[in-house]
């Protein structure tokens, strides 16, 4: 049994969770999101609280079932918290600004890397070798973050590139005489 998909979720006020057939719809005060939970899973609502449970006993229903009660508790997490990643931009003359709602950092390259905001997303240039990137959709705010980190990785000789807050870049030696 997954232990994950036992727990029920638990529904803060302020949010609203509407049921339609297998769409599990959930609006709060940072704004609403939409996922349609798959065939093999029930949700039912009990006043202040979500319970997930397989309709029945098949590999794929078990598979799904913690799944589809984690993506809907981070549903709803980020309609009441948001997430927020932070990258880092090591290495000399690598920066980061803001050009409207865009994103425009310098990478080593002989041009400005551009990256427009998608919707639901927001970015933040706190110093110029931090960005913040922030938005209600865990997936979504992930992708970009890994998106603008494969412009430039990090590169194990001397480090430079861009990578996450407290990631540890694994150096090599270099050559010796």
């Amino acid at each position: 049994m997954s232990r994950i998909g036992k727990k029920s979720i638990a529904i803060p006020s302020g949010v609203n969770v509407t049921l339609d057939g297998q769409t599990v719809t959930v609006k709060g005060p940072k704004g609403q999101l939409a996922w349609t939970v798959s065939e093999e899973i029930e949700v039912k609502q009990e006043g202040a609280e979500l319970t997930l449970t397989p309709r029945n006993d098949t590999q794929r229903a078990r598979g799904m079932w913690g799944l589809s009660r984690t993506l809907v508790a981070n549903m709803v997490e980020g309609v009441t918290k948001g997430y927020e990643e932070v990258l880092e931009l090591v290495g000399v003359g690598y920066r980061a600004a803001m050009k409207g709602q865009a994103l425009s950092m310098q990478l080593g390259f002989s041009h400005d890397v551009d990256i427009p905001a998608p919707q639901g997303i927001t970015f933040a240039v706190p110093k110029q070798t931090e960005v913040r990137i922030a938005g209600i959709d865990k997936q979504l705010v992930g992708e970009i973050a890994a998106r603008i980190r494969r412009i430039r990785p990090p590169e194990p000789y001397k480090g430079k590139g861009v990578r996450y807050a407290g990631e540890k870049v694994r150096r090599k030696e270099g050559k010796k005489k």
